[in-house]
């Protein structure tokens, strides 16, 4: 009896074991087919936005799935040529007429500068010059805790008669916020690495460590 009892817990650890190897896929399997399924409900074939380019591709095919897959193709290259005239400098141009033309449209207008301000917003934050910061390395207490910042620029300010630096300290995993501090000079190291391996490591949460140069 007791050996029966020790091989049915030995069989079901061995499947809970199994369990929990399978469960990171099938979450994985659940999150894509939910986004898919959502992806699906505003902008498939039977959605309003699907018929739209169903529409736009009836005039080279006449069945129906296949008219949609032409019209996303459309738009697809659509918004292609859109971002070449945008980075050929029509940006400014582009915006002030759409911007212009909608804007007199009371409710529209309304939905369309609240939207533009938001995206403008995540713009800036993207478009920050990142890469022309400085990586330095931050030695708190002068020669205690070692820290991987970005540096905007090697000026000083002047705090109550000593000489501060400016250092932006990233947060992990997300390397583009993080916490903007005024450190002494003498505290601030170049590191002798660049932009693209500190973003590294701070998306590794620390897994990625710094190239074997010293600091």
């Amino acid at each position: 009896m007791a050996l029966l009892d020790r091989s049915l817990k030995s069989v079901a650890a061995t499947w809970l074991a199994g369990l929990v190897a399978l469960l990171p896929i099938a979450v994985t399997v659940a999150v894509l087919a939910w986004a898919f399924a959502l992806v699906n409900r505003f902008v498939g074939p039977g959605s309003f936005v699907g018929g739209l380019f169903a529409a736009v591709g009836y005039p080279f095919a006449s069945h129906p799935v296949l008219a949609y897959f032409i019209g996303t193709a459309v738009l697809v290259g659509a918004i292609y040529l859109l971002g070449l005239a945008v980075q050929s400098g029509l940006k400014g141009p582009l915006t002030g007429i759409v911007g212009r033309t909608l804007r007199r449209v009371p409710l529209v207008g309304s939905i369309y500068d609240l939207s533009n301000r938001f995206v403008s917003l995540i713009d800036r934050k993207q478009g920050a010059d990142i890469g022309a910061m400085s990586p330095v390395w931050c030695f708190f207490g002068g020669a205690g805790t070692a820290v991987l910042a970005l540096a905007p620029s090697a000026q000083t300010v002047a705090i109550e008669g000593r000489s501060y630096r400016a250092v932006l300290v990233p947060t992990a995993p997300v390397p583009f916020g993080g916490a903007l501090l005024y450190v002494p000079a003498e505290w601030v190291r170049p590191a002798d690495i660049g932009v693209d391996q500190l973003t590294a490591i701070y998306v590794s949460m620390g897994i990625t460590p710094p190239a074997p140069r010293g600091v």
